[in-house]
Parts: structure tokens; sequence; C-alpha cells
């Protein structure tokens, strides 16, 4: 029977589990091209167009700074998938600190993706918001992938968070800020982000990836990577 799902799946996605949740209306996952990936009403949140988005920040940056770094901040955790794009591919091998608001898509990412079986992972149950403010530790990188279905959250764009978020970067840490631009609104919205963060930074942006999706790249400016 799970071969028979794995081949169907290459003609046609194979629901394998949903249920409703406070955060993002409701999660789902799905049997795709013979690999699982976790969905949202409106869009993928793991394994699917994500994880290639991230991926490509990731390759931005380079995969061998990436492995010379001590600590990385993910903050949205949702099934996972960069995670395993940081362990799998670029072998990464220091700590990930994740933190997720939303426990049920824990328990999601661990019963099908395994995410608990990653040794070097620390997975914290905390609004994004709340961690951020009282967090002490720095970070080499800083992942923030942050949606409610294709919705995000207002804060991200304020200049408190992006300030405290700068604060906790090492030397030569890097943020990379995982947005959506659907609607004008959005793409104004994104624009005096950016605007806002060269005043003080050094900003790299990646337009229309997989489609609606923009990556913003932040360091500090005595960080030319």
């Amino acid at each position: 029977m799970i071969m028979i799902k794995k081949i169907l799946s290459y003609i046609f996605p194979i629901p394998i589990h949903k249920q409703p949740s406070k955060v993002s209306k409701s999660v789902e996952v799905v049997l795709y091209n013979g690999r699982l990936i976790l969905n949202t009403p409106n869009t993928n949140y793991s394994y699917g167009s994500l994880q290639r988005i991230l991926r490509l920040g990731l390759k931005k940056i380079g995969f061998e700074q990436i492995r010379k770094m001590q600590h990385i901040l993910l903050l949205g955790l949702a099934g996972g998938s960069v995670v395993k794009t940081l362990i799998d591919e670029i072998g990464y091998k220091g700590q990930i600190t994740a933190v997720e608001i939303d426990n049920e898509i824990v328990e999601i990412a661990n019963k099908y993706f395994g995410i608990n079986e990653i040794g070097n992972l620390k997975i914290i149950i905390d609004d994004a918001q709340k961690f951020v403010q009282k967090e002490k530790n720095t970070y080499d990188l800083i992942i923030v992938d942050i949606f409610q279905d294709e919705e995000m959250p207002a804060f991200l764009f304020s200049t408190s968070f992006k300030n405290k978020l700068i604060s906790l970067l090492t030397s030569k840490g890097l943020i990379l800020f995982n947005t959506m631009k659907i609607s004008k609104k959005d793409s104004k919205r994104n624009a005096i982000f950016i605007q806002n963060c060269q005043q003080e930074t050094i900003v790299n942006v990646f337009s229309k990836v997989e489609g609606n999706n923009e990556l913003i790249l932040i360091s500090k400016k005595n960080n030319k990577f």
C-alpha cells in the first residue's frame, strides 16, 4: 500500500494527515512526487517550494561559510525543512536553536519528518517576538521564516524587532529574512523595511524567488560577506 501511494503521488498529491491549526488555519501532510511535504491552505510550509527558497538564500551566503558557523537561530520551524538542508546537504555541525509558536506543528514535524532525531537541534515553543526580546545569546546566522498561512505578522517589519535581531548577531553575523509579496501593500511594506535597514546595515535582496517570495539578507556594515 505504501509503495502504491508513493507511485500515485507522482500523478497527484496523496493526503496523509490534516488537522486544524490555531496559527495557520489548518496544516496538511501530503505525499507528493514521492516525498512528504507540509502545506497550509494557501502555501507550502516545508519540504516543497519553501525548502528551495531558503536553500537559495543559504547558497547566496555560501555553504562553506555556513559550515564554519557555531550557532544558528531559526525563527519559525514548521516542518523543519531548512534544518534538514543545513544538516543533510550543507553538513552543518554547529548548534541550531529553533523557535516555533505552534506546538501542534512541532508534533507533526517530529512524527512525519523526524525532526526530534536531530541531535544538534534545540526546539523552543515560544512566540518569536517575545523570545527575541528576552534572548541574550548571539548568533552567526538568524533565519526568519514566520508565516500564518500566507500572512506575515506586522511585528516582523518593525524597527524595534529588526534592531533587536541585529543586536543578537555576532560581529560577522547575518540575517536571512524570507518574505512573501502578493499584493501592492506587501511590496510597499518590503520597500519601506529595506530602506530602513539600509540606513545602518548592508542589505542584499533576491526577488521573485519561486514566484512571490523575496529574500532579504542583512549584515552589519563591517561585514562584507
